[in-house]
């Protein structure tokens, strides 16, 4: 990281503003360069900025900030400018041809924030997280990662682990030779307490699910109002409606969100023994696919005939040959709009007992496994008289604490990681 790297932080061009960022040891060399001489730090300053030749290149801000207590631990710098194409271009052009300065990769900037423990690794998933959010739900659970609740926690955690080694050393170091077996009083049950504790956490709702959202699927036989209410529910003619059966030939899905809560909805094919030609009899099979996929499923067909757990729905209540039901739990009319606001209530009630609290961190996939590696290391701690294998399980369980907040991680694990992030962060 000997390199100073330079990228548009802000949106792309054109736009009222972009701003430039440069990170490395010749951060401040840039500012003069460009700027003539360096402002007090972490000042605006209006400058005029010029090339090599002394050419106007724009008029506009300059911000200096010295390391090491930057976003990325190193001299920083940043440019505000006007932010048409011509602008930005003409300013990277001459950034391009100072010593030693370079265009960064996607996510060198966090990542160097990351190597220079500005962020750990968990915050830095957060961060990653937060940037590709689409939801309110999604937002918070991210910038709860991002500002490091979860950090804190593993922090807390590698603690308790530390002074239940401290305490197995000990025995190891200074006890009797005929009773060396002997560990602290209460040191089983407190790991027991333990691992009842990191097992609590591993129940918890996962970041996938609050990524790919709450999975709704809509089904039933042909003709029964699927296309319509999904129209109805994601508030756009996605689905073809006609009164045709077999119109729907596909399952067709839609991401939206509701008050805030992550939501797919799946449209289906009819459900009918018998197709009317081979493509929807594939159209019918990918149907029944998608039922086994779904977090829940809108039955509209008739009373009983659903998946096991399915919501019973009389659709086109509206209709005097609408299909009869005995008890629905909703009964909609997607053309006049009755019952569609109960039914997106009920749905998003249904789906935040799924999802993570607002505000309370999500376990991705990887530190999902590595809390698991942990709790078996604690249990397996916790079950042990010989104070040799307890200090082992308890070595691993502080090498997966570590892991999980970058302090042992590999490579190929980074270069995933902040490869998501755009080129300017």
């Amino acid at each position: 990281m000997t390199d100073t790297i330079f990228a548009l932080s802000s949106g792309p061009p054109p736009a009222a503003l972009a701003v430039l960022r440069v990170s490395g040891p010749q951060a401040g060399a840039a500012i003069t360069s460009l700027a003539g001489t360096l402002p007090s730090p972490r000042r605006a300053s209006v400058r005029t900025l010029r090339d090599a030749e002394g050419g106007v290149l724009d008029r506009g801000l300059v911000l200096w900030f010295p390391g090491p207590n930057t976003a990325t631990g190193e001299d920083l710098a940043e440019f505000h400018l006007h932010g048409g194409r011509a602008v930005v271009t003409t300013v990277e052009h001459a950034l391009a041809g100072l010593p030693k300065l370079r265009r960064a990769t996607p996510g060198e900037f966090t990542r160097r924030a990351f190597a220079n423990g500005r962020i750990d690794l968990a915050e830095a998933e957060g961060l990653a997280d937060l940037l590709s959010a689409e939801t309110e739900l999604q937002r918070r659970s991210a910038l709860a990662m991002a500002e490091g609740s979860f950090s804190g926690q593993v922090e807390a955690w590698r603690e308790r682990v530390l002074a239940a080694s401290a305490a197995v050393e000990a025995v190891l170091d200074f006890g009797d030779e005929d009773d060396v077996s002997e560990l602290p009083p209460g040191f089983n049950r407190n790991l027991a307490m333990f691992h009842v504790e990191l097992s609590e956490w591993l129940t918890r709702p996962r970041a996938e699910r609050l990524k790919e959202g709450f999975r709704v699927v809509l089904a039933g036989p042909p003709n029964a109002g699927k296309s319509t209410l999904f129209n109805a529910l994601v508030e756009d003619e996605a689905a073809i409606t006609a009164p045709l059966a077999g119109t729907t030939r596909d399952v067709l899905t839609r991401a939206v969100a509701l008050d805030g809560m992550p939501f797919v909805f799946a449209d289906t094919a009819g459900l009918r023994d018998e197709a009317g030609d081979e493509i929807e009899v594939i159209g019918i099979s990918r149907a029944r696919a998608a039922l086994a996929e779904a977090d829940l499923v809108l039955w509209l067909g008739p009373d009983g005939e659903g998946p096991q757990g399915a919501w019973e729905i009389a659709a086109q209540s509206d209709r005097a040959d609408s299909l009869p039901k005995r008890d629905p739990r909703h009964r909609v009319s997607a053309l006049t709009g009755e019952g569609l606001d109960r039914l997106r209530s009920d749905l998003v009630a249904t789906a935040a007992t799924m999802m993570p609290r607002p505000g309370e961190a999500a376990l991705n996939r990887r530190q999902h496994a590595l809390i698991g590696e942990a709790a078996t290391a604690v249990a397996a701690a916790g079950r042990e008289t010989d104070p040799l294998l307890a200090a082992e399980a308890l070595r691993l369980a502080r090498v997966a604490f570590d892991a999980l907040i970058g302090r042992t991680t590999t490579e190929d694990m980074l270069d995933a990681l902040f490869g998501r992030f755009c080129i300017g962060k």
